[in-house]
């Protein structure tokens, strides 16, 4: 028993310091069921963060320091093309142009190399 707590622990961990998305390696040792409690986890952590931040959502996993600003200025480094927020409003990332978008919406952006913070 002790044993699926201590994995269970560690799993915890990886989903606070390495994001929704598991590495390979990690997910070929892990059980379905660990599979399972993790994807639960991750729903259940990505709901709640959805909820505080004034309806913007604020990733607890990126912020261990509370945020000066839920939203950021961000400078499109590719042609992305229509990116649809939230709240339904269409933005146009070109290459080049700056915005000042909701920090929790564009964060994958940024990790995939299409938009810098502007810092």
């Amino acid at each position: 028993m002790a044993y699926l707590y201590n994995r269970l622990q560690k799993l915890k961990k990886v989903r606070w310091h390495l994001g929704a998305t598991l590495p390979q390696d990690i997910k070929a040792n892990l059980t379905e069921p660990e599979l399972q409690w993790f994807n639960n986890y991750s729903k259940i952590l990505a709901s709640y963060m959805m909820t505080i931040g004034d309806g913007h959502g604020l990733n607890l996993t990126n912020d261990i320091k509370p945020p000066k600003s839920l939203f950021i200025e961000v400078r499109c480094l590719t042609d992305y093309g229509k990116f649809e927020l939230e709240s339904g409003e269409i933005v146009l990332l070109k290459k080049n142009s700056q915005h000042y978008l909701p920090k929790l919406q564009c964060e994958s952006l940024i990790r995939q190399g299409i938009l810098q913070h502007i810092v």
